[in-house]
């Protein structure tokens, strides 16, 4: 069932960044850069050959209404041609916008931007520039793909006119797939999308012991978060929310979806260009279960390319199949070229019917 996103009025409030930087305020606006909810032009930066434009969003359109999402618009400062095609950058868990574009310009974010594209890197709460909300410790995939992804989809919309291209890494690729099949991201919103290492599929038996998840729920919600920087898995932290809401996913009678809907079944209704990219060498995101979303998605405008020896090219694992000079090289021009024309065969890729080599 497709929902609509519901646009309060225009309420301006305060708001402190998570960087350690002065508080922002609202109340110093004389106008919100956007029509439809209030957004504030947080800084507009020259970065070298490129244009670096931070807004702050806070629609309060989430039942938590301290919510705020810090967007980064990337492109060529000197560009006279306008903006081009809108491309949408989700990070993945225990990171932020610094995955797609380093403080030196390299990325593939930057990437796209030098190739003309109107790159947008939304931060997820409490990442990056985006403050923790209120209840930032049950934030959980639902509310991103529910509240926060539809928010993103307008602003960018109204900001490029025209629908954008969506990419997601990892738990931005989940948190996307849970957008589509809970039917939050109309089709209209959705250029085309596509996977890089995601998947819902992967099973951990333990946990499909009911007495092992119980004790281990109880374990995990003693704690606020999941500490990034410990745990060695990237510089920003994960709210314990995730975890819980994940361990329901994979318990005995779990499914990929929320209260309000079966995302897994929701996914088949889905039908838009896309490209799902699984690396030969991904332990943590393994190729048979990124194929799994992949056919459990609708449509025939789709292809899935395995990053492999088999397929020409290094076998990538989870993180540098984006980020390294050998994704430079082989990966970010074909993510050019099926952005500039989804329904053109990507080198490497097998249809929809085809068999993917094993692992």
């Amino acid at each position: 069932m497709r929902r609509h996103l519901r646009v309060p009025a225009p309420v301006f409030f305060g708001a402190s960044s998570s960087d350690g930087s002065r508080p922002f305020s609202y109340k110093y606006l004389m106008q919100s850069s956007s029509t439809l909810f209030p957004v504030a032009l947080q800084s507009a930066e020259r970065r070298g050959d490129l244009s670096e434009d931070v807004y702050r969003i806070k629609a309060g359109n989430s039942p938590d209404p301290s919510v705020e999402l810090a967007v980064t618009r990337l492109g060529l400062a000197d560009h006279s041609r306008g903006p081009g095609v809108p491309v949408i950058l989700l990070h993945g868990s225990f990171s932020n916008r610094r995955f797609w574009f380093s403080p030196k310009g390299v990325g593939l974010g930057a990437f796209l931007a030098r190739a003309g594209f109107d790159v947008w890197i939304p931060e997820m709460r409490g990442h990056g520039l985006s403050p923790r909300n209120r209840q930032w410790r049950h934030n959980r995939v639902a509310d991103y793909a529910r509240y926060d992804l539809p928010l993103i989809a307008a602003f960018v919309q109204e900001q490029a006119g025209q629908a954008p291209h969506w990419l997601g890494h990892s738990l931005g690729g989940t948190t996307l797939a849970a957008a589509l099949g809970g039917g939050y991201l109309e089709p209209e919103r959705v250029a085309s999308a596509a996977f890089f290492g995601t998947q819902v599929s992967r099973v951990y038996w333990p946990l499909k012991v009911p007495t092992v998840e119980w004790g281990a729920r109880l374990v995990l919600k003693r704690f606020a978060q999941i500490s990034g920087s410990r745990l060695k898995r990237g510089p920003e932290d994960e709210p314990i929310g995730l975890a819980l809401e994940s361990m329901r996913w994979h318990g005995l009678f779990g499914r990929f979806g929320g209260k309000d809907g079966d995302w897994w079944a929701g996914l088949a209704q889905v039908d838009v260009p896309v490209l799902a990219v699984a690396g030969a060498g991904d332990f943590q995101d393994p190729v048979w279960a990124c194929r799994k979303l992949f056919d459990q998605l609708g449509g025939e405008r789709k292809q899935f390319l395995r990053l492999g020896r088999e397929e020409g090219f290094e076998p990538f694992g989870h993180v540098d199949m984006l980020v390294s000079k050998a994704a430079q090289q082989q990966v970010w021009p074909l993510v050019e070229g099926w952005l500039r024309d989804p329904m053109a065969q990507v080198h490497g890729a097998v249809a929809v019917s085809q068999v993917v080599p094993a692992v």
